[in-house]
């Protein structure tokens, strides 16, 4: 499965260090739900907007809160129920609570709450502990067609993105994506931790939330999920003969009954906040991709996402 970016017929990004768009205002305050616990990549992209926005000038000050559970689909509910017209208040979401939704059967979904904007979307990293004896994707995917069931994977949420993500690798072996031990955590903290205790045999997350530890040897990627490789020492799935590319995409929500202006003052910090040189040079950091896509055309894309991610899921046998 791909998710394409569609930014096919949009205008051509701000440059970065350039007038800020004339609907951007500063906001005194942003309060950023998380559905998902600290460590993430939920919470990841929360606290970049933080220290982005704050030192640009954007948004004053910044309060967060985090509850994990189903997916993100706890915190979505949550949201939904207690910050219905609130104008200062963000969710941040995305494509594993797309799956999420649909695999919990969860009574509240994105239709629930306003579409603003998507920033970011990134490649999976598939990692197993600096100990482990698997030294490559090859030998990790040898074990995983032997006995699908003997090689536990973690990951966030059952039918997340990194559920996905291992039913597919585990469809380009000839095995059924229902074979798989696949260990869903509340979230990518909890699941970098199992990890990093040899608590299961390999993880799956977004190349962000393994970067740092992989960088200091605690950690080694075996592959990653993108078209082209994120780190120029790490071979896509393609490469090791896999025919899967997936990517991760991340973006913010506003609560259901804010009016317009509300939204547009929100539509507008995000838009502003994309064009600063800070946000670029944040996002090659963290080995993130530039995704933005705003009001009606990321509606549409949302619509699309959702459609696939049932189509596969479905396929899949996860939902």
């Amino acid at each position: 499965m791909r998710r394409r970016a569609l930014l096919a017929g949009l205008a051509a990004p701000y440059l970065a260090g350039g007038a800020l768009p004339a609907r951007a205002q500063q906001l005194a305050a942003l309060n950023i739900f998380v559905p998902a616990n600290p460590g993430g990549g939920w919470d990841g992209l929360g606290r970049a907007i933080e220290q982005v926005a704050v030192q640009g000038g954007l948004v004053g000050r910044c309060a967060f809160e985090n509850l994990a559970g189903a997916g993100g689909t706890v915190g979505l509910a949550r949201f939904v129920a207690t910050r219905r017209g609130r104008t200062d208040s963000v969710l941040v979401s995305g494509a594993t609570m797309v799956g999420a939704i649909l695999t919990n059967r969860s009574p509240v979904s994105l239709a629930d709450v306003v579409p603003v904007a998507r920033l970011t979307e990134e490649a999976g990293v598939i990692v197993v502990p600096r100990d482990s004896r698997f030294t490559t994707m090859q030998q990790l995917a040898e074990a995983l067609r032997a006995d699908p069931r003997a090689v536990p994977v973690a990951g966030a949420a059952g039918g997340s993105i990194d559920h996905v993500m291992l039913g597919l690798v585990l469809r380009a072996l000839g095995r059924q994506a229902r074979e798989a031990s696949f260990v869903a955590f509340p979230g990518g903290g909890p699941a970098q931790a199992a990890i990093l205790g040899s608590q299961v045999a390999a993880s799956i997350s977004g190349w962000g939330e393994f970067a740092e530890q992989i960088r200091a040897g605690r950690l080694r990627a075996l592959a990653t999920s993108g078209a082209t490789r994120t780190d120029p020492a790490v071979p896509t799935l393609r490469e090791c003969g896999l025919d899967v590319v997936l990517t991760n995409w991340r973006g913010v929500f506003a609560p259901p009954g804010i009016n317009a202006a509300a939204r547009e003052r929100l539509a507008g910090m995000l838009a502003a906040l994309h064009t600063l040189a800070a946000w670029q040079a944040l996002l090659a950091d963290r080995g993130w991709e530039d995704a933005w896509l705003a009001d009606e055309p990321f509606q549409r894309f949302l619509q699309q996402d959702q459609a696939a991610t049932a189509a596969v899921l479905k396929d899949l046998g996860l939902a």
